[in-house]
């Protein structure tokens, strides 16, 4: 299979015409028609529908153009950065991290971090906290924070704070009414959405853990991608659901959040780097790091901090 026949499905699949494909493409039509169907032998299913004018994807076909553009952008992405890392001739340093990480202390730590290595091109790649191990290794990404507790020789793990834990209930749910921190055994039998979906182990792992450990059934339990998604569905009134103490400043409008009043209801956040990368710039790192908590920032002042002695 070549990224050429993935472009080449791309385009007959979004025409939905063969001809218009060709044109597109600068190709004569049989040659474009001979490469899909060498895509499908190798294959051994159709991607489109012949049979219908215009043509139409079969299942597998949706599937695999979705499949496909994710490929062709990552191809893209790819050859955008090398070119640019290339020519510029800066370092780059790359950050995984959870997405609720987002809303406390990374672009704090990103900003001072470009303070303090101006000549540092830093990006922020969004990554599970299992995708972030696997990122280390294959040195994709520099540094890593995540939120799932895990044991590799050649990753080192930091626990930078423990952030605690809020339930996010729609607005006018019986129990938003009260701005007192509430207790996980109220929520008993409340439907749940939890994220994310995969990879696992993960967040969602996390919580259902601490319930199932204090004795604690939701009535359903409902899995999503992403913590945005979840929100999304606390707001239209369908279930409850469990995030970090800093994330709780999405949704204002139409989400309300109760701190839990039980000390085990947290989640660490982990800073997470190759062992081989242990000296130097990451130590400087743990220094920008506890400068930041000096400070007291608002997202910090529901997490237990836990850097200093590291």
């Amino acid at each position: 299979m070549e990224l050429r026949q993935l472009r080449y499905f791309l385009a007959v699949a979004r025409e939905r015409n063969f001809s218009r494909a060709a044109e597109i493409l600068h190709i004569a039509q049989p040659p474009l028609s001979r490469q899909i169907q060498q895509l499908e032998d190798e294959l051994g299913v159709l991607l489109i529908d012949r049979s219908n004018r215009p043509l139409d994807l079969t299942e597998a076909g949706r599937f695999f153009y979705e499949q496909a553009g994710q490929i062709i952008a990552r191809t893209e992405h790819m050859r955008e950065q090398t070119r640019k890392i290339g020519l510029s001739k800066r370092e780059r340093y790359v950050i995984g991290c959870v997405g609720s990480t987002l809303y406390g202390g990374m672009p704090d730590l990103v900003r001072r971090m470009r303070q303090r290595w101006p000549e540092l091109d830093i990006e922020i790649r969004e990554m599970m906290s299992t995708e972030q191990v696997i990122a280390l290794k294959e040195r994709r990404i520099d540094l890593g924070f995540g939120r799932v507790r895990f044991n590799d020789r050649e990753v080192e793990r930091l626990t930078l704070r423990e952030e605690r834990l809020v339930v996010a209930f729609p607005k006018g749910h019986p129990k938003s009414l009260s701005t007192e921190p509430i207790a996980l055994a109220e929520l008993e039998g409340e439907p749940l959405i939890v994220y994310p979906s995969a990879p696992r182990p993960s967040f969602a792992d996390e919580i259902l853990n601490m319930l199932s450990e204090q004795g604690i059934s939701p009535g359903s339990v409902e899995e999503v991608r992403e913590i945005q998604t979840a929100l999304g569905i606390v707001a239209a009134g369908v279930s409850l659901c469990i995030i970090p103490a800093a994330s709780q400043r999405q949704r204002p409008d139409d989400v309300c959040y109760r701190t839990i009043k039980d000390e085990n209801a947290t989640s660490p956040v982990i800073m997470s780097f190759r062992r081989d990368d242990a000296k130097g710039r990451i130590e400087e790192i743990k220094q920008i790091i506890r400068k930041m908590y000096a400070d007291n920032p608002p997202w910090l002042q529901l997490s237990n901090v836990q850097l200093d002695g590291a």
